[in-house]
Parts: structure tokens; C-alpha cells; sequence
């Protein structure tokens, strides 16, 4: 029952009419607004026992005796005992258009066999870029949404501990120049690639420019990529204002996702199933083995013996034979809820629909 209830609510969430109606903001990017990764190596530091050991990861220790001279400390003679210092990694995405002396968000990762970065403090970490200029600085209190606690004999372990994020945590120290407003043409990237969404996308654009500014602006390259030639008179930034809360009719094709770690099904509202029949049933084999012990007569000269002895059950319940035909998803959902299988044996048949040529749609596994 519990499969058919999630199975239904699928259905319902998924039976929607073919086309939605979305934005153009929401779905498409503008070309000359793109983001821009960042990365950099800096020290964790104030964790509780936590940090590096610093016979597994010499950087660790190489790290904190190059802070420590920059600093002016001498660190010559010894080795660093600490274990509440980890290495670690951060990444961060610089958005378009922001100017010096903005905060972004940043993620902590450990580089070393540190066992959780829960309380320490990120040390100030420059961000570079793949042309090797520092765009930021990153500095502040690691958030870590995981745990790990461990005994003498037992462990327990959740979320991933050695990751997290400090909020606010870069400060932008050079922007990244950009022309938006001296674009001649925009760029318009869908997120989503398909031909009939362009399109669509590019007649709306056109029928409010027809009216707005007596010409058609718009036109369609490729199942991605829209063209906008921008109007005088106005500026780029309030043109695309305008033209990003049209609402087009956007499709999607007929998919199937299929997710086997965990058993997701996800399925499209246009899915179609040619007329097919299916055989489900499970065959389970149980072989035990009950070796007896078998003694000699009194006063023979036998030896105790083991006999061996095997016991085979075959067994397939639940065995059943169903049409399915899927003039839409309801009636495909109805079918396989007909079968009373659970998700794993969902994905078996699917896939056995698909190598049968009946599935009329796009399989994604995952």
C-alpha cells in the first residue's frame, strides 16, 4: 500500500499538462552574466582534538610553520604536536557583477585525515582564479551540519563532518570587469535545451517587441541559444527587465530517471508505453545445508561418520501477469501498481520495457 500511495502521489504531482508555463528569467542565462570559481588552500584552526595528525599529513605541519613565521614567530627546533589544526581546501563562486568589498559564501573541505572540522575557524585564506589573480579572502567560524562520535568499540557517524561552509565568509577584493550595458546583441542561454522552448521563447520576445518597439528582435539559433538585438534608446540591463518576466510555454521531452542507489523513479508527464505484457514474480532458491552425525554399532570397529544432507525450496510468490498500455501517465502508474512490485523491480521492468522497444521515452540511469 505504501507503494501505491507514493507511487499515486507521483502520478498526481507529474500529471500536469504537457507544456508549464514558465518566465524567461527562469529559464534561460544570460551570456554576459556568468559566474566564476575560486579556490584556495588555507588552515582550520581551534577544532577540539579534531585536526590533522601530523605524521600523516606533513603539509599540515609545513603550513603552520610558514603562518607562524609570517607572523613573525619563530618556529625552528621541534616538531608541532597540535592536533586541533586541519588543511583544508576552499572553493567558492563568485557572482557576475560584484564589486569590490561584497561577501560571499565559501565551502571547507579537509585535505587531510582530519575527523571533523566542527568549532574551528578558517585562518585568512587567499581565492584565486584559473588565471592566478586573488579575487577574495576568506576568514570566519566553519559551519559543519555533521557529527561523528567514537568509543572504544562503537563509532556513529552523520552527515559528512569533514565539509562545511562559512557563510559570508570571502571578501571580494577585485572585481571582475563587465560591459553588460555596451552589449549590442543578448545572448540567451536555456538551461534546459529543446528546440520548441526556443522557439517559443524567441516568438514572445517578438510580439512584445513588435509592440514595445515596432520591430522583431529576436531569433533562434539552436535548441540552447537565443539572439536579442538590444533597441536604442535604452540600456541592456533595462531591456532584459522587461523581456525576463514574459511567460512562455516551455516543453520538456519524454524522460524516464532512474536513480538505483536509492530506488528513485521519476517519470514525465509525456511518457508513453506501447501495448506490452509482463511477467513479474520473484524466484527465490533456499538451499540448507544439515550435516547429521552418524555413530557406529556398540562394540564394532566403525568410526563416527558426518552424512551429509541438503534441503532445496524454490519459491515464487506473488508471480503476475499485466498489461500495460499508457496513453498517459496515470494509466502507466495504474499498470505498474497493478503488479504490486517495489521500486527495485519498477527499474527491472522499465529497463525490460525499454530493451523491448515499447517505452516510448528516454532512459536516465543514475
Amino acid at each position: 500500500m505504501m507503494l501505491r500511495s507514493i507511487l499515486v502521489s507521483v502520478a498526481l504531482l507529474l500529471a500536469l499538462p504537457a507544456d508549464a508555463s514558465s518566465r524567461i528569467k527562469d529559464v534561460v542565462e544570460v551570456l554576459a552574466a556568468r559566474d566564476n570559481q575560486l579556490i584556495g588552500y588555507g588552515l582550520v584552526i581551534g577544532l577540539n582534538g579534531t585536526g590533522d595528525s601530523l605524521r600523516n599529513s606533513p603539509f599540515t605541519e609545513q603550513s603552520i610553520r610558514a603562518m607562524l613565521q609570517n607572523l613573525g614567530i619563530a618556529t625552528e627546533g621541534g616538531r608541532a604536536r597540535a592536533n586541533n589544526v586541519a588543511a583544508v581546501i576552499v572553493t567558492a563562486d563568485l557572482p557576475p557583477f560584484v564589486q569590490s568589498g561584497a561577501r560571499i559564501d565559501v565551502t571547507v573541505s579537509s585535505l587531510g585525515d582530519a575527523t571533523s572540522l566542527a568549532g574551528g575557524t578558517l585562518v585568512m585564506t587567499p581565492l584565486s582564479a584559473p588565471d592566478g589573480e586573488i579575487y577574495a579572502v576568506a576568514q570566519g567560524p566553519v559551519i559543519v551540519s555533521g557529527f561523528a562520535v567514537e568509543g572504544q568499540a562503537e563509532s556513529l557517524t552523520r552527515g559528512v563532518p569533514t565539509s562545511g561552509r562559512v557563510p559570508n565568509g570571502a571578501l571580494v577584493e577585485r572585481h571582475i570587469p563587465a560591459s553588460f550595458d555596451d552589449l549590442l546583441m543578448l545572448t540567451l542561454q536555456l538551461r534546459n535545451p529543446d528546440f520548441s522552448t526556443a522557439v517559443r521563447i524567441a516568438d514572445a520576445i517578438n510580439r512584445y517587441t513588435k509592440k514595445r518597439f515596432g520591430a522583431a528582435l529576436a531569433s533562434e539559433r539552436d535548441s540552447r541559444t537565443v539572439y536579442v538585438k538590444k533597441p536604442k534608446g535604452i540600456s541592456a540591463a533595462r531591456f532584459y527587465a522587461e523581456l525576463e518576466n514574459l511567460v512562455v510555454d516551455v516543453d520538456v521531452p519524454a524522460r524516464v530517471v532512474v536513480d538505483e542507489r536509492t530506488g528513485t523513479i521519476v517519470i514525465g508527464n509525456d511518457v508513453r508505453i506501447s501495448r506490452v505484457a509482463i511477467s513479474h514474480g520473484a524466484l527465490t532458491v533456499r538451499v540448507t545445508e544439515m550435516p547429521r552425525v552418524v555413530q557406529p554399532e556398540p562394540f564394532s570397529r566403525g568410526h563416527t561418520e558426518i552424512e551429509p544432507a541438503t534441503v532445496i525450496e524454490a519459491e515464487q510468490p506473488d508471480a503476475k501477469v499485466a498489461v500495460l498500455d499508457g496513453p498517459d501517465l496515470q494509466t502507466l502508474v495504474s499498470g505498474l501498481n497493478r503488479l504490486g512490485v517495489k521500486p527495485d523491480g519498477i527499474i527491472a521492468i522499465l529497463q525490460g520495457i525499454k530493451s523491448a522497444g515499447a517505452l516510448q521515452a528516454e532512459l536516465v540511469l543514475q
